[in-house]
């Protein structure tokens, strides 16, 4: 397939560009850098099947190129990134998410959505079903996020509804690896920056709230399982393995032999109590599941960010 990939420069969307190209698909690129990093896709650039543009999909753009396929991971999706860049975030989850059905739909092309289990919001149920409506504050602080994806995810349905179009919609769970943003805000990132710098762990609330780590390459590969399948509906990616903020932040200093020590802040507004899969669907429709055990996704990603800081 012709894949046009927007998105393609950051920490999910350059993995995916990778595995593409494996799998012998030709990708076009888009991004325009907001959070992604051309030093994550500079090893493809000399590849023949992969194209690169700098773009920005809230505007009106013009590829003249068909595609079979138009993927959709542009997102300012780290609650550092977020909060910096509200409306931008909504803009790429509406006007973004359009202009890109726009696209596939005038290339008759397959539409792959990355959504998140932020739709679910601070759930009031345990695991999250597809099926679960969800607990979100539309005007919240982080509702930036949630609303953009919920948004897309309702645009992206109705595309299929009226135009036929075969869409995908993948619900992505905490996800971490190589390549993620050192100072983005999130869980693992945070945790690793800290504990190499023997820094205080910073730890919300008082660090009961759980986290679901799915490790990148396994993410990546159901993703792909979604792709190339007949499902139209949401589906659940991620780890069902349900952890403890604390315990996550006692096992990043076990694995970096740090002296850090945990401190224990105010929990943020809206800051979901409770994330974990329920991959049933993904299971029977994809025959997927995640493999890479914690510690071994963890020291790989520790020795990225040591590389990184080289």
């Amino acid at each position: 397939m012709n894949i046009l990939l927007a998105g393609g420069a950051g920490f999910l969307g350059s993995h995916f560009c990778d595995f593409l190209l494996e799998k012998g698909h030709s990708v076009y690129c888009i991004d325009n850098f907001i959070t992604g990093k051309k030093e994550n896709i500079k090893h493809l650039l000399n590849n023949k099947k992969f194209k690169f543009k700098k773009i920005d999909i809230t505007k009106k753009f013009s590829i003249k190129e068909k595609f079979d396929c138009v993927i959709n991971f542009a997102s300012i999706a780290s609650p550092v990134f977020y909060y910096k860049y509200k409306i931008e975030t909504l803009l790429v989850g509406s006007y973004g998410t359009y202009n890109l059905l726009e696209l596939a739909r005038k290339n008759k092309a397959k539409f792959l959505m990355a959504s998140t289990s932020e739709v679910y919001g601070d759930p009031a149920c345990n695991p999250q079903k597809e099926t679960y409506w969800g607990n979100v504050n539309p005007i919240g602080k982080r509702s930036m996020y949630d609303e953009s994806k919920r948004f897309s995810e309702a645009l992206i349905m109705n595309y299929h509804r009226v135009y036929d179009l075969d869409t995908k919609m993948v619900r992505i769970f905490n996800t971490y690896g190589p390549r993620m943003n050192m100072n983005d805000g999130r869980v693992v990132p945070q945790f690793i920056n800290q504990a190499l710098n023997n820094k205080p762990i910073t730890v919300f609330g008082k660090g009961t709230q759980t986290r679901s780590l799915c490790y990148v390459s396994d993410l990546i590969a159901g993703i792909y399982k979604l792709l190339i399948s007949k499902e139209h509906t949401p589906v659940n990616i991620g780890n069902p393995h349900e952890l403890a903020v604390k315990e996550i932040a006692k096992t990043i200093i076990k694995l970096t032999n740090s002296k850090s020590k945990i401190i224990y802040k105010p929990l943020p507004e809206d800051d979901p109590k409770k994330r974990r899969p329920d991959i049933s669907k993904a299971k029977k429709i994809l025959k997927w599941e995640p493999k890479v055990d914690l510690n071994q996704g963890l020291l790989k990603t520790i020795d990225y960010f040591k590389r990184s800081k080289i």
